[in-house]
């Protein structure tokens, strides 16, 4: 499997994207503003998206691109994701108000969107790929995704604060190769992070004392302008492991 970082920003500015990772060429893990640099051809091979959670950052870009290819294409795009995700998808995007209810357009029995409901634990294979939903803990219902080639396996923590479900499924994972985590502030605004449930450089400190696995671990989701300060924070707490900084355009294969 090949996993592209369209974007991994907490914001945006100049050439800032937020989350959006591209699984091979037509699975998205969360779909945020990384997305819209995808090329037409590229928008209209997407055949799912697996959501983490409804927030703002995460989902921006399925309304366009429902819009965009849909009419390019013979099957409906698959979002994936909590059914109280999906409920506020239907409820304050495609509601008529906000965005057109592509669930329905151009009818019921051909839409050029659809949605399946999963559950934390649940898996979807796709063509031998593995995606499982993992815990998050967050201030909407959300989830991370652990996704298995058959030969390593990937970690996305989602948005989330302290979270022993987390390390319970990573430690048990033989084949971990790479973990994805946020740290979404520095230190100076843990009460933010508290308050809206994200990690910052004290906090991973003692969740990765949790972790048991060797896999080599990147950092998501960092508050723009706060990048070097953030790392800088992580670096020195934790010299042993030094986690890196994911950055835009990376490539996993695994």
């Amino acid at each position: 499997m090949r996993l592209e970082v369209l974007g991994c920003s907490g914001g945006i500015g100049g050439a800032l994207r937020t989350t959006a990772l591209l699984v091979d060429d037509d699975v998205l893990i969360d779909a945020g503003t990384g997305a819209t640099d995808l090329s037409l051809e590229q928008l209209a091979r997407i055949d799912h998206v697996f959501l983490t959670h409804s927030h703002l950052d995460h989902i921006a870009a399925i309304p366009w691109i429902v819009d965009t290819v849909g009419s390019e294409r013979d099957q409906p795009l698959v979002v994936h994701a909590l059914a109280a995700t999906i409920d506020t998808l239907k409820d304050h995007i495609f509601n008529w108000s906000i965005w057109p209810d592509f669930s329905r357009l151009p009818s019921s029995q051909q839409p050029y969107l659809r949605f399946e409901s999963i559950t934390t634990g649940g898996e979807v294979n796709l063509a031998g790929r593995t995606f499982v939903a993992s815990p998050a803990n967050h201030v909407v219902p959300a989830v991370g995704y652990r996704i298995d080639s058959g030969h390593n396996s990937l970690i996305f923590s989602g948005d989330t604060a302290a979270n022993d479900d987390l390390w319970r499924i990573a430690n048990q994972c033989e084949n971990l190769r790479y973990l994805l985590i946020e740290t979404a502030f520095a230190n100076r605004n843990r009460s933010i992070a508290d308050a809206s449930k994200h990690l910052y450089p004290t906090q991973l400190a003692a969740e990765l004392k949790k972790f048991t696995g060797h896999a080599e671990i990147f950092i998501t989701h960092l508050k723009p302008g706060q990048e070097d300060e953030i790392m800088a924070e992580i670096s020195a707490l934790m010299s042993a492991r030094q986690p890196r900084r994911l950055l835009q355009g990376q490539v996993f294969e695994f």
